[in-house]
């Protein structure tokens, strides 16, 4: 039996740690109104009415011609957890909130245990706009409830890999891409998603330490200004500081543009041609990098360059078009901000019954969807949206079904995928688009035929 004291002791514990959260808190990283539906339909008698949600955008980020699912492994994870504590429920009850919601909502929460089915495309995988990157069939209150942290966790996801692919796209297989967005992303939390979205998307290592830990990779990093600067101001010169890094990070990259970059790489050329010091590359950060970046070159031809500071794929296209002499790059604030992935939560059939959603500008389609893409001669011809219950064969080329069955039941059943796996689907999954839809300028938009069987079940959903 949960005490007055115990619930005290959570809330005194929450207030100790601030606004940190933890795998146990994951089941009410919800929105209240998904509680209080669950709570109604108990009420109504229909809590454990097998329902669909679907999760889709309805429209790409102004810009995209495509968009990188990313998320499914910690969807997963959560699902697995999923439970509420008895500190947890008392502190609901406390709130007031629920004093007229049935008693056994309580009983509910207590048992609460996902057992529905989980389908969804592959992580790395190209997605188009309205079609399912995610869908839940479970016991209704159950599909309702973990709505809010499945949206988050894949539209943010979704996002980040993107980007890197967009990134990657542009910058080319030999470059290297490096993650620098800890300190401009959302949260702690969100920092650790970006850095494994970005390496899934395509980059090649991450300045995170935890985030490089967890993951099985190495950080990577250089160093900041403050260093150069002070170092210079208690040693004498940038050159002293320079060795004092190296002292202890023997050819490590070293950021040269604290002072004067063409000055600097002048005086770190003439230490290199003597034979006295390894360097393993140069980072520039401000400046115009075209003109710099060539300037170090005439000093330095065989050391790798690289820039960073509010990069994105369309500064480095324009960097890449004017001749910068730049080997590599650090992508940080706009990588992990920007323009958000709006991708939402959908009911699509309740009981065997298909619904849809008819608001202006919002109509959702009905039913449990798959999405077919068609391959020619290895490229991308075109995906259709059909029902699950339909069936495609293939005159030419290849169809393939994109949603597969990861969860049956609540318990998984695919094997946990690596990162370099994720990473390898992401890579071939882009090259299959046509070069009109990877294009970052105006991209074209892929039509998705939607197929005759939803097209006919909409307009009976319509007509119901």
């Amino acid at each position: 039996m949960v005490t007055f004291a115990d619930v005290n002791h959570l809330k005194q514990r929450v207030r100790d740690i601030g606004l940190s959260v933890s795998a146990v808190d994951s089941s009410l990283i919800t929105d209240l109104y998904q509680l209080t539906m669950a709570a109604c339909y108990v009420g109504e008698k229909t809590e454990t009415r097998r329902a669909s949600f679907e999760l889709f955008v309805r429209r790409l980020p102004s810009g995209f011609g495509y968009l990188v699912a990313m998320g499914l492994a910690q969807a997963l994870e959560y699902l697995e957890t999923f439970r509420f504590t008895p500190a947890q429920i008392q502190g609901l009850q406390e709130t007031g909130i629920f004093t007229s919601a049935p008693s056994i909502f309580w009983d509910l929460l207590a048992s609460a245990k996902f057992s529905g089915d989980v389908w969804a495309v592959p992580e790395g995988t190209v997605v188009f706009a309205n079609e399912p990157l995610l869908r839940v069939e479970a016991p209704l209150w159950q599909a309702q409830i973990v709505e809010t942290y499945l949206l988050n966790v894949l539209n943010y996801q979704t996002l980040i890999a993107t980007r890197a692919a967009r990134i990657r796209d542009v910058a080319g297989d030999r470059a290297t891409l490096l993650e620098f967005g800890t300190r401009r992303a959302f949260s702690p939390q969100g920092a650790l998603w970006a850095a494994r979205a970005a390496l899934a998307g395509g980059l090649d290592g991450t300045s995170n330490v935890l985030a490089a830990l967890q993951l099985g990779q190495r950080p990577s990093g250089t160093m900041a200004h403050a260093l150069v600067m002070a170092l210079t101001a208690l040693e004498g010169s940038e050159g002293e500081a320079f060795a004092a890094f190296h002292r202890y990070f023997p050819g490590a990259p070293l950021l040269i543009d604290t002072y004067d970059s063409v000055e600097a790489a002048e005086g770190l050329a003439a230490k290199v041609n003597a034979g006295e010091m390894e360097l393993a590359g140069v980072r520039i950060d401000s400046g115009d990098l075209v003109a710099v970046s060539k300037q170090v070159r005439s000093h330095l031809p065989r050391t790798p360059i690289f820039a960073s500071g509010d990069l994105d794929e369309w500064e480095i296209q324009r960097l890449r078009d004017a001749g910068a002499e730049i080997n590599g790059y650090g992508i940080g604030t706009r990588l992990v901000t920007g323009t958000p992935v709006n991708g939402v939560y959908k009911l699509v059939e309740i009981d065997g019954i298909p619904v849809m959603k008819e608001s202006s500008g919002k109509r959702t389609y009905p039913g449990r969807k798959q999405i077919w893409r068609w391959i020619g001669e290895g490229k991308v011809v075109g995906d259709t949206l059909g029902l699950m219950s339909e069936s495609f064969a293939s005159s030419g080329g290849d169809v393939q079904p994109l949603l597969q069955l990861y969860m049956q039941d609540g318990v998984r059943t695919q094997p946990k995928e690596s990162l370099q796996q994720i990473r390898d689907r992401t890579k071939s999954s882009v090259a299959s688009l046509p070069a009109a839809i990877r294009d970052i300028s105006q991209p074209m938009e892929n039509p998705v035929q939607i197929s005759t069987g939803l097209a006919e079940l909409t307009e009976k959903t319509k007509n119901r």
